[in-house]
């Protein structure tokens, strides 16, 4: 980005700033706490920005005052000048750089917690196997994260693999780090299956969800179908007995939601709504990101399920992610939830491109 055009937007940042630091003082904002939560967010990250900002002003005074010295006749006072004012342009190239990301509006959905559904594609048997593998990695990675995490439903094979996993995931940031799973996960590998050793490719599709509250979606008591049914497999001979298992269609859009983990029907019904409320929300930003996109005149990548994203091969201890053509030979240290190595260069990609994006709008 020109510096001229990076001023004029950083100035045009700190007036918002103060303007919205104002409107915050105002009693009547936290009437509506869906706007004074999004007001909360907006000035949370303005603040960082100005304050950038003026570490930035602050440098380039400095550095103008260390330039005054290199006209000394003071060798050694030149000599720690010169060294000065490396070191200030290196830190003013940082600040830059720093408040151009800054300057890209935050993905609203970024701090929230998130929802993983992990379904075996096609490969029968061995999908499910590799479902599992990928749930085990992304709990793994929660862990290291610090993260929270609950299996609201799960469904699994005959063999022991999983046919469909949805979590909780809660964390600052989780859907942050998340949404670059979303879409189809391949494996290329001999199964565990397979006599003859042939290598064969099976999928596994991931969709993440932004968790929502209630104040964000509002769901119509009369748009819901709201069934109970005796819940089947693990729990013992409680769940045949009882009506636990809840399943709940939204009409409107045809959406089926079920539970059966929890042996309160109670709980399976608000497990259920959760769910149901995160795939509305999600529904509502693919409409919204549509239409951008087709103002646009460009479709903008969304983490669409349908969408290959990653090659999981065995035989070579590779992975590679298809979208930003990235290679690793790490294979087992990823299954084991190390994902930073994958995800950083996703999310910095993200970043250049948004920057992009938002350069060549203005």
């Amino acid at each position: 980005m020109e510096r001229k055009l990076l001023i004029k937007k950083l100035d045009e940042a700190a007036e918002k700033f103060d303007s919205l630091r104002a409107k915050a003082n105002d009693p009547s904002i936290y009437k509506d706490p869906k706007k004074a939560r999004e007001l909360g967010k907006t000035l949370a990250h303005l603040e960082k920005l100005v304050e950038a900002y003026n570490e930035l002003k602050k440098t380039e005074c400095e550095l103008r005052e260390v330039e005054e010295i290199l006209d000394s006749d003071d060798q050694e006072l030149r000599q720690l000048a010169i060294e000065e004012k490396r070191n200030l342009e290196k830190k003013k190239r940082e600040l830059e750089e720093r408040l151009q990301l800054l300057l890209v509006p935050p993905d609203p959905e970024d701090d929230k917690n998130a929802i993983l559904e992990i379904r075996a594609g096609t490969g029968g048997d061995e999908a499910t196997l590799f479902a599992q593998e990928l749930l085990r990695m992304y709990l793994r990675f929660a862990e290291k994260k610090g993260w929270r995490t609950k299996i609201l439903e799960l469904s699994t094979s005959d063999i022991g693999g999983v046919k469909e996993a949805v979590v909780a995931i809660e964390g600052k940031g989780a859907y942050s780090f998340l949404k670059y799973e979303a879409g189809v996960h391949r494996v290329q590998r001999v199964p565990q299956t397979e006599s003859s050793g042939r290598i064969h490719t099976s999928a596994v599709t991931v969709a993440v969800l932004p968790e929502v509250d209630d104040i964000d979606v509002k769901i119509d008591e009369k748009d819901l179908r709201i069934d109970t049914f005796r819940a089947s497999g693990a729990g013992g001979q409680h769940v045949n007995k009882t009506e636990s298992a809840v399943r709940i269609t939204h009409l409107p859009t045809g959406i089926v939601v079920s539970c059966q983990n929890e042996r309160s029907q109670i709980k399976n019904r608000a497990t259920a709504m959760k769910i149901l409320r995160a795939r509305l929300y999600e529904l509502e930003l693919k409409k919204r990101k549509a239409e951008e996109a087709k103002k646009r005149r460009e479709m903008v990548k969304s983490g669409d399920r349908s969408e290959k994203v990653r090659t999981y091969n065995f035989p070579q201890s590779r992975v590679t992610d298809h979208r930003i053509g990235l290679t690793l030979y790490s294979l087992q240290s990823i299954l084991d939830g190390d994902l930073d190595p994958l995800l950083e260069p996703l999310r910095a990609d993200d970043r250049a491109k948004k920057l992009a994006e938002f350069a060549a709008s203005n």
